[in-house]
Formats: C-alpha cells, sequence, structure tokens
C-alpha cells in the first residue's frame, strides 16, 4: 500500500470520529431543553392541581352552613315567691308567711320558694302544710338539642324521682289536664315519727320551662290526718297557677304552648340551663320536699 493512499484513509478515518463526536454533542444538547420543558410541564400541571384541589375544599367550607337550632320559646322565668296569688297561699297554707326564696346562680334559668304553715290547735293538735315550687328554664343547644326537648327529658326525670321516694307508701299516679303542655301528678303516704304526711308532686311542662310543685300535710300531736284527694286538688290547682304564671312572665297568659320565640335561632351553646348544670337545679331550688317532708312540732 502507497503511502498516499494509507494518509487518505487515516483522514477519512479522523473525519468519521469527528463526526460522530458532533453527532453526540448535537443529540445530548438537544435533549437538554426537551428534558428542561417535560419538567417545566409536569412542575405546572402539580401546582394546577393542588391549587384546584385546595380552592374546592374552600368553597365546600363556605359552601357548609352552621348548625343551627330552634330557639327557646321562653326566655325568662316569674319571680318564685310570687307564682300564687294571695287566696290560693290563704286556702294551702293558711298560717304560713312570706315564702322563702331558694337561692339561684341565674333566677332568669331557676328559681325556687317555700312556705310552711302550722296551725295550732291547742289540745287537739295542729295542722302542718308545706308548699315548695321551683322553676327550671332551659336554652336550645347545638350539641344537646332544642330547649323544649330538653325540658321534656328533666320533666320524665323528675316524675320518674317522685315515683321512687324511699319509704312511699301507695304511690300513685296521674295525667294533670289543663296544665300546660304536659303535667303528672304521684302522691302517696309518707310516714314519719310525727304523723302520717300527705305527699303530693305536680311535675308540669310549659315549652322550654319545668315546674315541680310539692305540697304535703299531716295532723300533728293527735290531730287527724288530712284528706289526701282534698291536698291532691289544691295541687293540682296551684301547679297551673304556677304554669300560668311562667307563661305570663314571657307575654302569654294560658299557661299554654306558644310563648315567644326568639327571631334568631341559637348557633352556639348557652351557659345557662343547657350546659351539665341544667340537668338539674341548684341545690337550695331544688331540695325535693317530696323526698323529706318538712315537718314541726
Amino acid at each position: 500500500m502507497s503511502e498516499g493512499t494509507m494518509q487518505r484513509r487515516a483522514q477519512r478515518v479522523e473525519r468519521d470520529q469527528r463526526a460522530k463526536r458532533l453527532s453526540r454533542v448535537l443529540v445530548c444538547a438537544a435533549a437538554v431543553p426537551v428534558m428542561l420543558v417535560a419538567a417545566g410541564c409536569s412542575s405546572d400541571s402539580g401546582s394546577g392541581d393542588s391549587t384546584d384541589k385546595a380552592a374546592k375544599a374552600a368553597a365546600s367550607a363556605s359552601a357548609s352552613p352552621s348548625p343551627t337550632v330552634q330557639a327557646a320559646a321562653y326566655g325568662k322565668l316569674p319571680e318564685p315567691c310570687k307564682a300564687f296569688s294571695k287566696k290560693t297561699l290563704e286556702d294551702i297554707v293558711p298560717k304560713g308567711k312570706s315564702g322563702k326564696e331558694g337561692k339561684s346562680d341565674d333566677i332568669s334559668t331557676r328559681g325556687s320558694c317555700s312556705w310552711d304553715s302550722l296551725d295550732n290547735n291547742g289540745v287537739k293538735g295542729s295542722q302542718f302544710r308545706w308548699l315548695n315550687v321551683s322553676m327550671l328554664r332551659f336554652e336550645s343547644d347545638v350539641t344537646r338539642g332544642p330547649a323544649d326537648k330538653l325540658a321534656e327529658e328533666y320533666f320524665e326525670k323528675q316524675v320518674r324521682e317522685a315515683q321512687a321516694v324511699e319509704g312511699a307508701k301507695g304511690v300513685e299516679t296521674e295525667p294533670v289536664a289543663g296544665t300546660g303542655d304536659q303535667a303528672t301528678a304521684v302522691h302517696y303516704d309518707l310516714k314519719k315519727k310525727e304523723g302520717t304526711f300527705k305527699q303530693q308532686t305536680v311535675v308540669a311542662r310549659v315549652e322550654n320551662v319545668v315546674v315541680t310543685l310539692d305540697y304535703n300535710g299531716a295532723g300533728l300531736a293527735g290531730d287527724k290526718t288530712p284528706s289526701g284527694s282534698d291536698m291532691l286538688k289544691d295541687a293540682k290547682k296551684a301547679a297551673k297557677e304556677a304554669v300560668d304564671a311562667v307563661s305570663e312572665a314571657n307575654g302569654k297568659g294560658d299557661g299554654k304552648a306558644g310563648g315567644s320565640a326568639s327571631k334568631t335561632p341559637s348557633t352556639s351553646p348557652s351557659k345557662s340551663a343547657s350546659g351539665e348544670a341544667s340537668d338539674e337545679p341548684s341545690k337550695d331550688a331544688s331540695s325535693s320536699p317530696s323526698k323529706k317532708p318538712a315537718s314541726k312540732s
């Protein structure tokens, strides 16, 4: 092989190698923007999806209405010691003095008042009477429910407790008509060392207020035991009067449902009778005379 032929072959090989290197450079250069474009598209797509999801979540949250519950019909209570007329008090606690109001941390939510009477007949003995009225008003609560339903639950609880008094004899329960939205009377005898007490408990509900009336009496020091049926009539009459007082305090005078409800539904729990303490009145307001009839020698 001549020297010229060898030189041409070497040149051709060198050209081929340069062409290959150039081709590889061009391919890499072309690949870089493609990768950048692909990465850019991927990044834009992810950001868009995330933004859309966040926007949808925010829209969904704003579209969801806040929980509400029907507002309580009655917003206040009457003064418990003024729940009865003078004539009623003269009839059922004839020798009673002014009522003793129980302590309350919120008089618009709970209250009570009691009267006692001792009619002394000298050597023939004496007649004792004791009257107590307690009132508990409930507020609507978004977590616990409407006020009237809470009151209904408490009403049923009060009736059960009146039926389960320790030592009670001849317990009888009967509905009471024409008193609020619902009313029940529980009556029985309770023997004490002073004598046999005739106990009458009337539990009534009007809208979101529960009224519990306790009335008991006994013949002391040898006097005759009072008539249970007569005392029951008096207790029912007094309970209706107390329920009417609640309705009148809220702009209604018939003691029936239909109080003036607030125009704005409640959207948050109340600090009054809607809370945990609302399940029962304060100790002073709820001292149940049916469990321990008062006596006086």
